[in-house]
């Protein structure tokens, strides 16, 4: 059993290989709606409390540490700029993308990993089902459309803790916050951000079901494939996020 790993050129002309494939399948009849949606519902619905959790807790930490971080300054009246600003284009992408990019990475790869030490894509490929199309497909199309709507209702989360803090702890009103936020967000902010999370659902899925279907040595293997799975594709968010950003700040 070897444990050697592909250069880094022939992963990258894999990882490649795969996304032509995957996205010509994805417009290839006949389209597998039900499988999508089956999908959608796995990494999207059953990811949605991980990441109320995660942006309400940091919009109620932004808001407080900032507000009593810089008192002289009365930062507290800009809060609701603070916090939009920061999670819409910044937070909100990033901790979706990493939180839940995690969880559903870590089980893409094991669910095709395990298919794949057990011979069971072999057996797809014997009935002359692609197993792309199969498998890596409606994962794909899931993540390019949940991972945006997880960071929007994340956004929404993150700013109603901020609302919560700013109530609460900081003695504003509800009314005040909330104009500050509409008043500070723009189109180009929620565009930026959305569109950086389009990014990071490709990174992971791709990473996440390019593993699974490169997995060797058993059980073993498919659990060192899953953590790598979850190690590269968070290196590759946060990556990627500093080009992301720097190409977004050209066109919003």
């Amino acid at each position: 059993m070897s444990s050697e790993r592909p250069p880094f050129g022939q992963t990258a002309g894999q990882l490649a290989l795969l996304t032509v494939q995957s996205f010509r399948a994805m417009v290839t009849r006949p389209f597998q709606v039900r499988l999508w949606f089956d999908q959608m519902e796995q990494i999207g619905v059953r990811s949605l409390g991980v990441a109320f959790i995660t942006t309400l807790v940091t919009g109620m930490v932004l808001a407080l540490q900032t507000a009593y971080s810089l008192p002289s300054l009365g930062v507290k009246y800009y809060i609701g700029t603070v916090v939009s600003k920061s999670l819409v284009r910044e937070l909100g992408p990033i901790l979706v993308a990493l939180v839940v990019g995690g969880r559903i990475g870590a089980g893409m790869t094991a669910e095709i990993g395990t298919m794949k030490v057990t011979e069971q894509i072999d057996a797809l490929r014997s009935m002359a089902v692609d197993p792309v199309k199969r498998l890596v497909v409606p994962k794909l199309v899931a993540c390019l459309v949940m991972l945006p709507a997880l960071t929007i209702l994340g956004d929404l989360f993150g700013i109603l803790g901020g609302l919560l803090i700013a109530v609460w702890q900081l003695d504003l009103s509800p009314g005040f916050y909330v104009n500050d936020v509409l008043s500070a967000l723009t189109l180009q902010d929620v565009a930026s951000g959305v569109g950086k999370s389009v990014f990071f659902a490709y990174f992971i899925c791709t990473i996440g079901c390019y593993k699974g279907l490169t997995v060797r040595g058993g059980a073993d293997g498919v659990g060192r494939a899953t953590t790598q799975t979850v190690v590269l594709a968070s290196i590759l968010v946060l990556i990627s996020d500093f080009f992301l950003t720097k190409a977004f700040f050209l066109f919003f």
